[in-house]
């Protein structure tokens, strides 16, 4: 079965784009997947073409081959842009083969773990200003069925956060902390704001609270950092959302430096790769919970993974797109009482309805002119 060529697709969620691609071959049959990459539309665009020239006429079976040759073909290795064009062609050549072998990519990958897939809620608290207002939107995400849920408390807090803004973030933990309940888990994210000593102040305080990780709470580039703080506060460490590959990880895992890795299928390589860097986290008894803020191939492809994963722990969710999922996915996914049901069909399970794709009038203007290249 040979490569025919590759389409590049855009839908708007929450004034940014998803980017969908979709490889055809000479047999009829195609696969998607995603290279959403926030702010490096163009780039990423432009990526998938320079792949595209290589894998035209290629046999769409030989994704490891394929996987290498795209990744050490280029010179400069590594990074966001060209991991996340490798991972679209990724997702879509493992459905090809999924749906070619009528099976679900799960069944390609040693099968089922699991029989459903536990899920945190994100996406809530946008808009929520006070620990009050945050407090009540947690409550009616615990009545839908979740029970883990995530949001990020530190508003702008920057490297050396202020005693006011980290009051105010230790108040808003409490109030959705007391809103849910004990049996809820809390996922704190700071999205990379502190510097280590601050890190570890602010986490000590939360320590009360019981949260189920701390997410990002240092900038991603210093390992023995994150180390220090995870040794210093009382709360698992989850960080990888902004590392590539088996080989971003590597130092992570050497220095213990989180018990949980958030490794984003859109962005570290795809399928097989969140496999092998979830494989490495097992031997230290590291817990795999993808990173997922992004469209439905994401989350698709993020499951089939999640299903066959020994060490998989909880599969994020952005509540907040779900409207719009329901528009371009064919049959969405559904979280019942906090789970992700094991879809059965062929391939990623996921098919896009192509009349919501490419909508100018879907797309706020500054959107389109964002994503089109200039003439």
């Amino acid at each position: 079965m040979k490569i025919t060529g590759i389409e590049t697709h855009y839908a708007a969620a929450q004034g940014r784009p998803w980017i969908l691609i979709k490889v055809m071959t000479d047999e009829g049959i195609y696969g998607w997947g995603e290279a959403t990459l926030e702010g490096k539309e163009r780039a990423v665009i432009a990526a998938v073409g320079e792949l595209a020239r290589y894998l035209e006429g290629k046999d769409a079976s030989r994704i490891e081959q394929h996987w290498h040759e795209m990744y050490r073909g280029a010179f400069w290795v590594g990074g966001p842009v060209l991991n996340s064009a490798i991972s679209a062609v990724d997702h879509a050549l493992w459905d090809i083969k999924g749906k070619a072998l009528g099976v679900p990519v799960y069944e390609l990958l040693g099968g089922k773990c699991r029989d459903r897939i536990r899920a945190y809620a994100n996406g809530w608290s946008r808009g929520a200003e006070s620990p009050e207002e945050c407090a009540e939107r947690a409550a009616e995400v615990v009545a839908m069925g979740y029970t883990a849920i995530k949001w990020d408390p530190f508003k702008q807090a920057g490297l050396f956060i202020d005693t006011e803004t980290a009051n105010s973030a230790v108040a808003n933990v409490r109030a959705v902390r007391e809103a849910v309940g004990p049996h809820i888990d809390l996922c704190i994210e700071v999205h990379g704001r502190l510097s280590p000593a601050n890190a570890i102040r602010v986490g000590k305080r939360l320590e009360e609270f019981n949260p189920f990780f701390y997410e990002e709470p240092i900038p991603p580039e210093n390992m023995d950092s994150l180390a220090l703080v995870a040794r210093a506060v009382n709360i698992p460490i989850a960080t990888g959302e902004r590392l590539f590959t088996k080989w971003g990880f590597k130092d992570l895992f050497e220095r213990q430096a989180a018990a949980v890795i958030q490794p984003d299928i859109c962005h570290a390589g795809g399928i097989l790769e969140l496999k092998k860097i979830a494989a490495m986290a097992e031997t230290y008894y590291i817990g795999f919970a993808p990173h997922n803020p992004n469209g439905p191939i994401c989350t698709a492809a993020s499951i089939q993974v999640d299903a066959a994963t020994p060490n998989f722990l909880i599969q994020e969710f952005v509540i907040s797109d779900e409207p719009l999922r329901g528009q371009l996915q064919q049959e969405p996914y559904t979280v019942v009482d906090g789970y992700f049901e094991i879809p059965n069909r062929p391939g990623l399970g996921v098919e896009i309805n192509e009349a919501y794709l490419d909508r100018d009038d879907l797309v706020p203007r500054d959107m389109y002119q964002m994503i089109q290249p200039k003439m």
